[in-house]
C-alpha cells in the first residue's frame, strides 16, 4: 500500500504554490483525502487529476477567505464556481450599503425587509395599509371632553371700504367683458361682504355711468339676477338710496348721470326689484336738484310705459353685433343721411362709436360710397371723403375694414350701374379722390373696375371692327 502511495504522488507532483500556505485544519484534509482517494476492497484508489487540482484549489481560497476576513471585517469577499475570491460592489461595512437597507443585519431570513416593510424610521406601515379613525382614549390624561363636539372651520373676515372696492371692481369689469352673472354671484358668494352688501348695486351702477349703453344693459341684468342670491331687496332700495346722495359728486364726471341713474331706477322697478311705491317715497323730500332730476326721469319713463307700452325691459337697447343686420344697416343710413345736412365730423365719429359694432364698418364705407354714385353731386362727394378721411385718420375705421367696402363696391358695381347708368365713371374719379387724400393705397386704386368704351362698326368697314390706330 505504501508503494501505491508514493506511485501515485510521483505521478501527482504537489506545486510549491500550494504548499505555501498555512496548514490544512483536520476537517479540511479529511475532506480533501475523502475527495482525492477512494478505497475499493481495501486499496488506494487514485482519483482523477482534475478533481484533486480543484478541490486544492477550494480549499486555497476558502483558507485566504478566513484569514481576510479576520484581519479586515468590511471586505465582502466571497466564493465564486471557480474557486476564486471575488469582491462585491459595495463592501458590507460600507454606510452606502446600509443607507434604506431594511434588511436583517444578522443574515438571518430570506432577505425581506423586516417588520413586512413597515419598520425603520419615517414609515407609517406596511403599503398600502389603511388606518381607521383613531377613537379618542377616555383614560388618556390629555382627554379633554369639549373636542368632540368641536367643528373645526374656515373663517372669513368680512371686507373692509377699501378691501372691498379692490376685491368686487376687478370682479365687475371683468363681468362687462364675458357677461357671465353667474359667475359674478359665485365669486361674491365666497367672499364675506357683511355690512357693504348694499354697496355692490351702488358700485356696478358707478362704474356703468361712464360705461357703454351695452355694460349699462348687461349692469341691469346683474342687479336683477342678483336679487335673491346674494342681494336682497332692502340692499337694493339702500344701495340706489346712497347713489341719489352721491350725484352731486358723479355729475363731475359724468353730466348726464342724473338721466342715466333714473333709467338705472326705472328699469329696476320693471324688474320687480324696486317696488313701485319707491319713487313716491321721495316726493317732497328731495332738496338735491339732480336726485329730483333723476327721480323724474324714472317716473317719466314708468308713465310712459303704462300709457303707450315702452318696453322698459329694452331701456338701453342690445349691444353691438346683437342687434339685427337691417336694424345696423338702417341706423348706419340715418347717420349718414345727419351727417350730409350737418356737416358735423365730430358728432358723426360719436355716433359710430356708440353702434359698438367695429366689425361692421366695412358696410359704413359701403353705404357711403353708395350714397355718393347716388347723389351725383361734388358736395356729398367732398362731405363722404371729408368724413372717411377723419375716421380713417383717428383709426375708428381699420385698413381692413375700409378696404373690404371698397371691394365690396368694386364688386356690386354691374348692380349699382342698372339704377346709377354712370356709376363706373363716378365710381373712378371717387377712387382717384381717395387715393389722392390717402384713404386707399395704390393696389386698391387699381383694383377699381372701369368699363370700357363701346366700339360700333360702322357699314362702310364691311363688318369689320376698327384698329385702335384708326
Amino acid at each position: 500500500m505504501a508503494a501505491d502511495c508514493e506511485a501515485w504522488l510521483n505521478a501527482n507532483p504537489v506545486e510549491a504554490d500550494d504548499l505555501s500556505d498555512s496548514y490544512q485544519s483536520g476537517n479540511e484534509e479529511n475532506a480533501l483525502v475523502s475527495r482525492a482517494d477512494d478505497e475499493i476492497n481495501g486499496n488506494w484508489v487514485p482519483a482523477p487529476v482534475g478533481t484533486v487540482h480543484e478541490a486544492r484549489l477550494k480549499a486555497k481560497a476558502k483558507r485566504r477567505l478566513r484569514k481576510n476576513s479576520s484581519r479586515d471585517s468590511g471586505r465582502g469577499d466571497s466564493l465564486s464556481e471557480n474557486g476564486e475570491a471575488s469582491r462585491s460592489a459595495v463592501p458590507p461595512a460600507s454606510p452606502k450599503g446600509k443607507v434604506l437597507d431594511r434588511r436583517s443585519r444578522l443574515g438571518k431570513g430570506r432577505g425581506l425587509p423586516k417588520k413586512g416593510g413597515a419598520g425603520g424610521k419615517g414609515v407609517w406601515g406596511t403599503p398600502g395599509e389603511v388606518y381607521d379613525v383613531e377613537e379618542v382614549d377616555v383614560r388618556d390624561p390629555n382627554y379633554d371632553e369639549d373636542q368632540e363636539n368641536c367643528v373645526y372651520e374656515t373663517v372669513v373676515l368680512p371686507l373692509d371700504e377699501d378691501n372691498f372696492t379692490r376685491t368686487v371692481t376687478p370682479i365687475v369689469q371683468e363681468y362687462f367683458e364675458h357677461g357671465d352673472s353667474d359667475e359674478v354671484a359665485e365669486l361674491l358668494g365666497e367672499l364675506n361682504l357683511g355690512s357693504m352688501r348694499s354697496d355692490v348695486p351702488l358700485l356696478a351702477v358707478s362704474l356703468a355711468l361712464e360705461a357703454k349703453a351695452s355694460q349699462r344693459e348687461l349692469t341691469s341684468l346683474l342687479l336683477s339676477r342678483l336679487c335673491g342670491r346674494v342681494l336682497s331687496r332692502s340692499d337694493i332700495e339702500a344701495s340706489f338710496r346712497k347713489l341719489l346722495k352721491e350725484l352731486p359728486d358723479l355729475v363731475l364726471d359724468t353730466p348726464t348721470a342724473p338721466q342715466l341713474v333714473g333709467q338705472f331706477i326705472a328699469r329696476a322697478v320693471a324688474d320687480q326689484i324696486l317696488s313701485k311705491s319707491y319713487i313716491d317715497g321721495y316726493k317732497g323730500s328731495v332738496d338735491c336738484e339732480h336726485a329730483r332730476a333723476a327721480l323724474d326721469r324714472a317716473a317719466v319713463l314708468l308713465k310712459m310705459s303704462k300709457e303707450s307700452g315702452l318696453k322698459i325691459d329694452n331701456l338701453w337697447g342690445l349691444g353691438g353685433g346683437q342687434r339685427p343686420v337691417n336694424q345696423l344697416i338702417n341706423e348706419v343710413n340715418l347717420l349718414l343721411k345727419e351727417y350730409v345736412l350737418s356737416g358735423d365730423t365730430a358728432e358723426a365719429e360719436r355716433c359710430l362709436r356708440e353702434l359698438e359694432v367695429p366689425h361692421f364698418h366695412h358696410e359704413f364705407v359701403y353705404e357711403a360710397i353708395v350714397m355718393v354714385l347716388e347723389s351725383k353731386g361734388d358736395t356729398t362727394l367732398q362731405a363722404i371723403l371729408k368724413l372717411l378721411k377723419s375716421l380713417f385718420d383717428s383709426s375708428v375705421i381699420t385698413l381692413d375694414q375700409m378696404r373690404r367696402g371698397y371691394e365690396r363696391v368694386y364688386m356690386d358695381i354691374a348692380e349699382i350701374n342698372i339704377d346709377v347708368p354712370c356709376a363706373y365713371s363716378l365710381l373712378e374719379h371717387f377712387v382717384d379722390k381717395s387715393f389722392s387724400a390717402a384713404v386707399i393705397d395704390k393696389k386698391l386704386r387699381d383694383l377699381c373696375p372701369c368699363r370700357g368704351r363701346k366700339r360700333f362698326v360702322s357699314e362702310g368697314d364691311g363688318g369689320l371692327l376698327k384698329l385702335e390706330t384708326y
